[in-house]
């Protein structure tokens, strides 16, 4: 490990990079759109998807119907990791990141023009599945290349600082932001009728600048010296399957705990928390929306806390604490908190554990693992399974 470590440290040696700040706002902007397209959708099969493509009857089986189409990107992000970082690891970073950014706009701009079961029928629900499974193609190439471009341009000995900006929630705030701005801003008749398709039908605007910030991106330096000796891996995933069988396994668990803490505080919760008694809590919508942004500015602040606290003490010493630190709140905490149907506790609730994951988030560092000739392909890949 101290070998591949000592390597990365003269990567860069005598290779131009790129500026420092425009690497960290491409890196950073374009995370931010691909996870406010994602997760517009996830607070819209709540509140509003199951009411617009799904047979009405039944509002529980309405519901599930409409978190089954969510589900389908969780799919699609390992098919999405492994061929976006084929092409990561065959042609270069920045290609395979402009090409992500696409997918996941082209996929949620579809989203917000689909007319509803009411017109068309079943192929309703069938073009949502669709589309989302586009989605989950995008954001599956997304992450780790995003990463890849701020450590392979970061100084070495500062990568844990660099490295979790893209980690920082700003596309989950303004996704959550953007639905209850509408929802004070709107009758719920009008957000029901049209006002839902506004943050889908925007992603486009968004789209256009991180592609702008991106393209203008020259390729990171480590995969310049990659491709400049020719040493690129013909088929990335195969070799990773077959000759870093350990990597892959570890790497797969590695972030376990935080997705799945992750999804149980945003999904889950949510559609407990607004859900009729006496399935649910039965807290109005806007509340819970304001919760989760306030669990998500915590989120946030922590991201660089975290990362700065990963160079100083180490990131192995650092994920055993959090994670034990995660499992025992999930145990102990999480559950009667949030089952309370207090405000203030379930307020408390998601604070706390968007805090303990915002920690161990910033302690994944793919560059620090993988040889740099398979790292858009390992990093990607095993995080997007066990996502």
């Amino acid at each position: 490990m101290q070998a591949t470590a000592t390597t990365l440290d003269h990567e860069q040696e005598h290779v131009p990079v790129n500026s420092r700040n425009k690497v960290v706002i491409a890196s950073l902007i374009g995370t931010a759109i691909e996870f406010f397209d994602f997760y517009i959708y996830a607070t819209a099969a709540v509140i509003v998807f199951p009411l617009i493509f799904f047979p009405q009857g039944d509002p529980t089986a309405a519901t599930l119907q409409s978190l089954a189409t969510f589900a389908i990107a969780f799919v699609a992000r390992p098919i999405g990791s492994a061929l976006f970082g084929h092409f990561g690891d065959r042609v270069g970073r920045k290609v395979t990141l402009v090409a992500s950014l696409l997918t996941m706009g082209i996929s949620t701009v579809i989203i917000g023009l689909l007319p509803g079961y009411a017109t068309i029928g079943i192929f309703a629900p069938l073009l949502l599945a669709l589309a989302r499974f586009g989605q989950g193609l995008g954001l599956g190439g997304e992450w780790g290349g995003a990463a890849l471009l701020a450590t392979e341009n970061a100084p070495p000995r500062k990568r844990g600082y660099h490295s979790p900006y893209n980690n920082i929630p700003i596309g989950f705030f303004f996704a959550n932001g953007t639905f209850l701005l509408l929802s004070w801003l709107l009758t719920d008749e009008q957000f029901m009728s049209w006002g839902w398709r506004v943050p889908f039908i925007f992603s486009a605007v968004l789209v256009i600048i991180g592609l702008y910030v991106r393209v203008s991106l020259h390729e990171t330096p480590v995969f310049a010296k990659v491709a400049a000796a020719k040493k690129q891996v013909k088929i990335p995933l195969g070799t990773l399957l077959t000759k870093h069988v350990r990597v892959t396994i570890l790497g797969t668990f590695i972030m376990l705990a935080t997705y799945t803490l992750f999804y149980i505080m945003t999904v889950y919760s949510m559609t407990y928390s607004t859900a009729a008694a006496p399935v649910g809590l039965g807290l109005p919508r806007n509340e819970i929306l304001w919760m989760l942004m306030m669990a998500v500015i915590g989120f946030g602040v922590m991201v660089p806390v975290a990362g700065l606290l990963a160079d100083a003490f180490g990131r192995r010493k650092s994920m055993v604490i959090i994670t034990t630190l995660i499992i025992l709140f999930a145990l102990f905490a999480f559950t009667p908190l949030l089952g309370s149907g207090n405000p203030a506790l379930v307020f408390s609730a998601r604070n706390q554990r968007a805090g303990l994951d915002a920690r161990l988030r910033i302690f994944k560092c793919p560059a620090h693992v993988q040889r740099r000739s398979q790292r858009n392909n390992t990093n990607p890949f095993t995080f997007r399974i066990n996502g």
